[in-house]
């Protein structure tokens, strides 16, 4: 349920911020908000729905009121099944439907405003660029085969999770990649697939000049600004676990 209005997306590339930014909150409450979202979610109450916003913010709302509604609906009642269920299981699931929910969503702007043929296959192929929330959320993310092995290789060379560079990094922290050494050429292959990576919580690729930490427990990597991890903070951590695994083992 939006009640602050926002601008109706009308090109392929608007309907596609519009679906990253829904996305981006969506997956905000399913790892980084988690508790809150659990909270949120009492089986006490009516049907709810999870809905994400352009904004990159999400809301667990009751569903609009109006038949038929502006924009397609999202599950209906995921608090019913909170309790029912193994949480990892329970997020899994509303992450699916999320998914679903967020193509209806999208397609439903394209119909709307008269998308053909290749307009909808671009579309679509924007989106099916990055992970699903249901990747994010379980740490399904798929890679690129070399990478997940290189990534794996550096952190046995190095006694742990950092990047290889002229300055020692905490562990855990992957900076931008070092310059390129002409007579190695496999770490020349290694740091362009550190380039690859894509961050386990928003989902968007790996950047030279931006903070990276790895969780220690399912070896994932993120933006330090997307779990909330300064470099000064990374410095004094020992052993990172990832807002996921951390609320898995609370759980337990």
């Amino acid at each position: 349920m939006e009640g602050i209005p926002h601008p109706i997306p009308r090109t392929v590339e608007e309907v596609f911020q519009d679906f990253k930014g829904r996305r981006a909150g969506l997956i905000k409450a399913l790892t980084l908000d988690v508790d809150k979202f659990y909270q949120q979610c009492d089986p006490e109450k009516e049907n709810l729905c999870l809905y994400g916003l352009p904004n990159e913010t999400w809301e667990v709302n009751l569903p609009v009121e109006e038949v038929p509604p502006e924009l397609p609906e999202p599950a209906l009642g995921i608090n019913f099944a909170r309790d029912g269920m193994q949480e990892k299981d329970w997020l899994s699931l509303v992450a699916v439907h999320s998914d679903s929910w967020l193509l209806a969503v999208a397609f439903y702007f394209g119909a709307r405003f008269g998308f053909g043929k290749n307009e909808r296959k671009r579309l679509f192929q924007m989106i099916n660029d990055l992970p699903t929330i249901f990747e994010v959320v379980t740490g399904n993310v798929k890679q690129p085969k070399e990478q997940s092995a290189t990534q794996n290789s550096s952190k046995s060379k190095s006694s742990g999770k950092t990047s290889r560079q002229s300055e020692p990094q905490t562990k855990g922290v992957k900076m931008s990649p070092p310059p390129k050494e002409d007579d190695e050429s496999g770490e020349e292959e290694e740091e362009d697939d550190e380039q690859g990576a894509t961050c386990g919580a928003c989902g968007d690729n790996y950047g030279t000049d931006e903070f990276w930490i790895c969780c220690d427990i399912c070896e994932r990597w993120f933006h330090g600004k997307c779990v909330k991890i300064t470099p000064a903070k990374a410095e004094h951590i020992k052993q990172y676990k990832c807002p996921s695994c951390s609320n898995k083992r609370s759980r337990v």
